[in-house]
């Protein structure tokens, strides 16, 4: 059967591969798939913790504000 999903290798030591293999079994998921599904939970953590670290540098006292509209329309 075809997939679009990619396919990777991983090395994990061994609790991380046992959390991994209880979570799927509870969840009654392959563990690839929740393995794909932690992953992606990380990678939106580290977005979000990105983008906090460049709001609070841009979070000033005497910032200039700009509107919503402003900051949508260009």
């Amino acid at each position: 059967m075809a997939t679009n999903k990619k396919r990777i290798n991983i090395t994990a030591n061994p609790e991380i591969e046992s959390a991994i293999k209880r979570a799927a079994k509870r969840d009654g998921v392959p563990v690839a798939a929740k393995a794909s599904e932690l992953i992606e939970i990380g990678l939106n953590l580290e977005e979000d913790m990105s983008l906090a670290g460049l709001a609070s540098l841009r979070d000033q006292k005497g910032a200039r504000y700009v509107s919503h509209q402003d900051a949508w329309s260009k």
